[in-house]
């Protein structure tokens, strides 16, 4: 098989460019722009572009498929050439579905937790020698890509991502893989870019429960209102199966998960992790790992990278970094913290860095997101405002959205960095959160501060 991948650079792009690759396909791409690390991912593979830009040149008649990425535009030259040629234009969903349309797919979606929820199963099943195909969003500890393909196992497990499919395709990517097995972990409001109202952004979880085949499981997050309201008026002929928080205790700074054969200290903490890790055994049992091995093995998954991921501890402190940036999961992972570390202070930090987060009709959802912290800072930058085209932001609204009057607020990067250089970091646990890097902090310069 020949493959040309238009956006190649993506880190769900070349994962897959780089498995298909591990297939024995010759894999040719192009992209405009490639950050780390899939720029060096894809060097180190020989797959990373000669120069940079497009080249309709590079489409020839003797490609056997085209795959195009979500960053390419929909007049991209060479998706131009594609089309011309005849050839068959996949985006990435399509694409898995197509590889895995004689397995048994198994797909994590909701707003928050699929990542970590997909790694918890990923993890059970290679400790237990299990092997399945899978896509994840996120580079785990044991496994050197985050999609893997094969011809002869039974199951795929694949993280089923809302957001839109293609730049000619506009539906989101979860309702093309048609599930055997699936599981929601809850609705919160998300991608406004794209789904402008609240109704229609749930709309689009009822299409998924509606393309689950017939005869096949959905796996629910029952505590959460809305969901379970979907689940319950669904006409779809399926099994559904609800799961809650499980019973659990945190002492000395330790989570114990309550199991059958008693209390189990885990690595993983916060309600939401607990949530998580109740629907990941449900999705095990289904793939034929019993209760007491998916214990036996959860107790040495250690988290998924850039969630709730410890980054520098000394005697006196711990600092985290987490993915967090929609209002339900900044309130969950800043709760989780204050809950895990109820002897130390919190210093929350969050970065509003998406479209939702500095949109100023959308900031109004994070009123409350920040209470549990002892200290709470915001940073945001008015350049990415002006890149993202919206409207410049106050601080005062600011001020206003988190409904926190000693809220701390900083849109300078080097300022940021002072204030965080300098605290007293004694008893304290700290909370970086965002999809950003703060204007360019180094998250390894912490671990010096702290000492």
């Amino acid at each position: 098989m020949k493959l040309h991948f238009i956006a190649i650079g993506g880190s769900a792009m070349h994962n897959l460019a780089m498995a298909l690759q591990d297939k024995g396909y010759q894999i040719t791409g192009s992209d405009d722009v490639i950050y780390e690390p899939s720029k060096s991912r894809l060097q180190k593979r020989g797959l990373l572009p000669q120069e940079f830009g497009w080249f309709p040149d590079r489409i020839t008649a003797d490609l056997d498929a085209v795959i195009l990425g979500m960053h390419a535009k929909e007049d991209n030259p060479e998706l131009h050439r594609a089309q011309e040629l005849g050839i068959k234009v996949f985006s990435y969903p399509e694409y898995l579905y197509e590889h895995s349309k004689n397995k048994t797919r198994v797909v994590i979606g909701g707003s928050h937790g699929k990542t970590t929820i997909t790694s918890m199963i990923l993890h059970v099943l290679q400790y237990h020698g299990k092997e399945v195909d899978y896509m994840v969003g996120a580079q785990l500890e044991g496994f050197d890509t985050m999609v893997h393909l094969t011809q002869e196992n039974d199951f795929i497990v694949l993280e089923g991502d809302e957001y839109l499919t293609s730049p000619i395709d506009r539906r989101p990517k979860f309702h093309l893989y048609k599930p055997n097995i699936a599981l929601i972990s809850g609705i919160a409001w998300d991608h406004i870019n794209v789904f402008p109202t609240y109704e229609n952004y749930v709309e689009q979880f009822r299409i998924f429960i509606d393309c689950i085949v017939e005869g096949g499981i959905l796996v629910y997050n029952e505590e959460d209102q809305e969901l379970r309201s979907l689940v319950e008026n669904s006409s779809n002929t399926i099994r559904k199966h609800p799961y809650g928080t499980p019973a659990y205790s945190v002492e000395n700074e330790i989570t114990l998960l309550e199991t059958p054969e008693g209390d189990m200290p885990i690595n993983v903490f916060g309600e939401h992790n607990l949530k998580n890790l109740a629907g990941a055994k449900w999705i095990c049992q289904h793939i034929g790992v019993d209760e007491d091995d998916f214990y036996q093995a959860i107790a040495t998954f250690k988290g998924a990278s850039k969630r709730l991921e410890k980054i520098a501890e000394s005697e006196q402190t711990v600092v985290y970094k987490d993915f967090a940036h929609s209002p339900s999961k900044v309130a969950a992972t800043t709760a989780a913290v204050k809950q895990q570390f109820s002897d130390k202070k919190l210093l929350a930090c969050l970065e509003l860095h998406t479209y939702s987060s500095l949109n100023g009709g959308f900031l109004s959802h994070y009123r409350g997101a920040l209470d549990k912290a002892d200290t709470a800072v915001v940073f945001y930058s008015p350049e990415a405002v002006q890149n993202k085209r919206l409207q410049a932001l106050s601080k005062e609204q600011i001020f206003e959205a988190f409904g926190r009057e000693d809220l701390i607020i900083y849109t300078d990067p080097s300022e940021f960095k002072e204030f965080l250089k300098n605290q007293n970091f004694t008893s304290t646990a700290v909370l970086l959160m965002s999809s950003g890097t703060y204007g360019g902090l180094d998250f390894e310069e912490i671990q010096k501060w702290i000492a």
